[in-house]
């Protein structure tokens, strides 16, 4: 095999001299000879670059990224709307078909080239944009992303009084209109002792009176304006709290992976241990058992609704957090011979499997929920903001030890989100460091650059902790990370890793780090059903 047939990260073979050069790296290393089935021996030079201390660490933070806030309030919510057991199917099939071809995808790109989101794609020079609309996404979502981890913060330091902020009215935010109880009119469900709130929109709307969790959410944590238009004031205490949660974020990720590879054994694992002790206390409330049958009952006739379908591809691209450049920049620290393929099937069952068990936790609690207030599990089933910071704060002050389970939950709450958030800002760190040439990478210091990152983001977020806050950070919310610009993202990745590189010519790399071939459905997933499947979803997703 002559020189010029040496395969190399970046391209099909090594570039004369004055040929294009210049893509492989002052700092490439040659690795041991590597048997390929077919060609013989073949000496692979890669980019010296810093590695997974252990492939656990690798494994642990694609948890602790994919593995977020979503799964916990997103996931179950869509399977008891969508037919409970019934979603299952669409979801388990789409998994297959395109969020972990995908997934396995960024992951390969960023071992085999060994750059992060915007350097990989130099595969394809031409189409290079690719890995900057990532960092650009990955930005707008750290940005905004981190104000979930904010008010889960406030919420977790008023959690340590009994009663509970939330429980009471009589406090400075609450209105003269706040009350825990309904009498007449058909709005109050419950006991006179006033230890049941049991009413719904309309019945506020009718009485004129509002929650004590209502309440505090607006009037305290948001201090919420008429409108984008009215920004306000800032929000001092909330102000204090992000800044106090981008310190944490900065310290995990400001020296790469050497430190963010040892905090995210606690930031993803210990989630699992409060869902289980949540758990385990949620089935013996009362009503629990009803509301896990509620999450899980199928109903056949979902599969013909299009809508079904629709939801659990948008789920899954959200879910394993593709399109964001930030998986590309966790394989790039993977020693090249690690079997990414292996590891992409692994990580796709903890992924889905956290969201599936997420459910009884969730449902359990709404069940009691429903259970206390003499209503339809449907009244207070909620996804998203509205069922952390309403309805499950509502339903710890129904609980024994209200302020223990507050604790523990909002705890959770911060440490899920706050995994996802720092490997998403180490993802767009590492694509700006690739960025910034060898002749100067020396001086300059990561942590100062992730000071700057994360000092930029802390302005931006000002804006959020006003008044008018949630109206930007819903503005951030929809078109920053929007279904349509992942699913544009993962559609535009598939056909150039398939059809401008080369699907065969990418098996190939592939086969030279791990040793085999995957199996040839993932080459017709990259090549065909995956760009069909995002097609078909972005009409549902379009502003």
């Amino acid at each position: 095999m002559s020189e010029a047939e040496e395969h190399h990260p970046g391209g099909s073979v090594l570039p004369e001299e004055g040929e294009g050069a210049d893509l492989l790296s002052e700092d490439m290393a040659v690795v041991s000879p590597l048997v390929v089935p077919g060609m013989g021996e073949v000496k692979i030079p890669i980019p010296e670059r810093e590695t997974w201390t252990r492939q656990m660490d690798f494994i642990m933070s694609c948890v602790g990224f994919a593995v977020g806030l979503g799964n916990v309030w997103r996931f179950p919510y869509l399977c008891y709307k969508n037919g409970g057991g019934v979603f299952l199917i669409p979801y388990l099939l789409i998994v297959f078909v395109g969020g972990m071809p995908v997934f396995f995808l960024e992951v390969a790109l960023g071992q085999f080239m060994k750059q992060g989101g915007i350097s990989a794609w130099n595969i394809a020079p031409l189409f290079k944009g690719l890995g900057v609309s990532s960092m650009i996404i990955v930005f707008f979502c750290n940005t905004y992303y981190i104000m979930i981890l904010v008010w889960g913060l406030y919420y977790l330091l008023h959690s340590f009084t009994d009663p509970l902020p939330w429980a009471t009215c009589g406090n400075t935010w609450n209105t003269a209109n706040c009350t825990r109880v309904f009498r007449g009119d058909g709005c109050y469900n419950g006991s006179a002792s006033g230890n049941v709130s049991a009413f719904n929109s309309s019945c506020e709307e009718r009485a004129g009176q509002r929650s004590p969790i209502i309440e505090f959410w607006e009037n305290k944590v948001l201090h919420i304006s008429g409108g984008l238009d009215e920004p306000g004031n800032i929000n001092w205490e909330m102000t204090l709290c992000l800044l106090a949660t981008w310190i944490i974020v900065y310290f995990c990720v400001w020296k790469g992976v050497k430190s963010s590879g040892k905090v995210v054994y606690f930031t993803a694992l210990f989630p699992y241990l409060v869902l289980a002790v949540l758990l385990a206390h949620g089935v013996t409330l009362p009503g629990a058992l009803d509301g896990i049958v509620y999450y899980l009952k199928p109903d056949w006739s979902k599969l013909g609704e299009a809508q079904v379908w629709i939801d659990a591809g948008t789920q899954i691209f959200f879910s394993y957090a593709i399109g964001l450049g930030a998986l590309t920049a966790l394989g790039s620290y993977n020693h090249f011979h690690n079997n990414c393929y292996q590891d992409a099937y692994v990580l796709a069952v903890i992924n889905s499997g956290t969201s599936f068990f997420a459910g009884f936790v969730v449902f359990s609690v709404l069940g009691f929920m429903a259970s206390e207030q003499g209503v339809d599990i449907s009244r207070v089933a909620e996804s998203g903001p509205g069922l952390v910071f309403i309805a499950y704060p509502k339903a710890v002050t129904l609980m024994p030890l209200a302020p223990f389970w507050a604790t523990l939950f909002f705890f959770m709450l911060l440490i899920l989100g706050l995994d996802s958030q720092f490997v998403g800002v180490e993802g767009f760190i590492t694509g700006i460091m690739d960025m910034i040439p060898n002749s100067v990478a020396g001086s300059v210091r990561r942590e100062v650059v992730v000071a700057i990152c994360c000092f930029i983001c802390f302005i931006i977020d000002l804006s959020m902790v006003t008044e008018g806050g949630m109206f930007v950070f819903q503005l951030f919310d929809y078109y920053s990370a929007s279904g349509m610009t992942l699913l544009w993202q993962a559609f535009w990745e598939c056909v150039v890793v398939a059809w401008v590189y080369g699907a065969d010519r990418f098996m190939d790399d592939i086969a030279r780090m791990i040793g085999y071939q995957p199996m040839p459905l993932v080459k017709w997933c990259w090549a065909f059903i995956t760009p069909c499947l995002c097609m078909l979803e972005l009409p549902s997703e379009a502003p």
